[in-house]
């Protein structure tokens, strides 16, 4: 693929040239390379979503009294720091059950047991390379999360990219980490993902949106919208799902609540939740049912704690 230089793509895109060069600087051209003092743009490059332009979304069913989960969270908070073999327990459950729950939502039929086994480094038999290989890639999905907690860093399209990137890993290398290059539409639902030309631009907007709009709300809304949005323009050929909540539990835990699991149990729930805020802008149902998800988690975590 050719690459040319900023004026000539300051042209192509209408804007000046010293704009390009700020542009690449902030890592908002994802194929920009700067040689020497210059920086080299895939011809190809679609314009970068202004961020100075504020979203006109306006999202309704917010308002949600989290008192309790507030409280609870700060009953857990006056028992930090854990004793590392409660932390370590709780860490091993959360990654099984969690790993379980969000594969087996998107049709993996290894049981929790076996999950547990797969993750032990385990072959299960008769069960396919595709399922192991799941289970794995969750987890490693999960480590990478944690590092960028514990790295103070937020969610950007690279890391989004590299989550997705994990979660495909060795099943499907073609479109891991990489932006769908079709149409699709979501079996049972209402919504129809947007088309797969103006998803980078999307993408743009919502990563803009998510650090410079939604600040003002209580980190479960913020983590509700990461999620809901994200899906709503299912970015990725595959593996969606599970990105969306590795995405929605990294927002929950970069505040310092405890993760949440998604139950295969409530899966219809939850996918009625997701349709009804993608047709109508309206969260209420979906904070209401991840509320509860995050009350459950930490009513677990006080149980064990104390």
């Amino acid at each position: 693929m050719k690459y040319i230089g900023t004026k000539e793509i300051s042209k192509k895109w209408g804007i000046n040239d010293r704009r390009v060069r700020i542009l690449c600087e902030k890592g908002r051209i994802e194929s920009a390379v700067k040689v020497g003092k210059s920086w080299l743009i895939r011809e190809d490059e679609g314009k970068p979503y202004d961020a100075r332009r504020k979203s006109n979304k306006e999202y309704i069913g917010l308002e949600y009294d989290f008192s309790i989960i507030d409280l609870l969270k700060k009953e857990i908070d006056s028992c930090r720091p854990l004793p590392n073999r409660i932390t370590k327990g709780l860490h091993d459950k959360l990654i099984v059950e969690w790993t379980y729950n969000s594969n087996a939502i998107e049709g993996n039929t290894l049981t929790m047991s076996e999950t547990k086994v797969v993750l032990e480094g385990i072959t299960i038999g008769g069960k396919s390379l595709i399922e192991h290989l799941e289970t794995i890639n969750h987890k490693d999905a999960i480590l990478f999360l944690e590092e960028l907690i514990a790295g103070n860093e937020d969610i950007s399209e690279w890391n989004v990219k590299n989550v997705h990137s994990l979660i495909l890993k060795d099943i499907d290398n073609k479109n891991a980490g990489k932006y769908r290059n079709e149409n699709v539409i979501i079996s049972g639902a209402s919504h129809i993902p947007p088309k797969y030309m103006v998803l980078q631009e999307l993408m743009q907007k919502l990563i803009i949106e998510y650090n410079k709009e939604w600040n003002e709300f209580h980190p479960i809304i913020k983590a509700c919208l990461l999620h809901g949005e994200f899906v709503k323009i299912h970015p990725f050929i595959d593996g969606n799902g599970r990105t969306a909540r590795l995405l929605l539990n990294f927002e929950l835990m970069k505040y310092g609540y405890t993760p949440i699991i998604i139950t295969k149990t409530r899966r219809a729930e939850y996918y009625d939740a997701l349709d009804y805020a993608h047709t109508t802008m309206d969260y209420s149902k979906f904070v209401k049912l991840i509320s509860e998800f995050v009350i459950e988690s930490e009513m677990l975590w006080l149980k064990v704690i104390k």
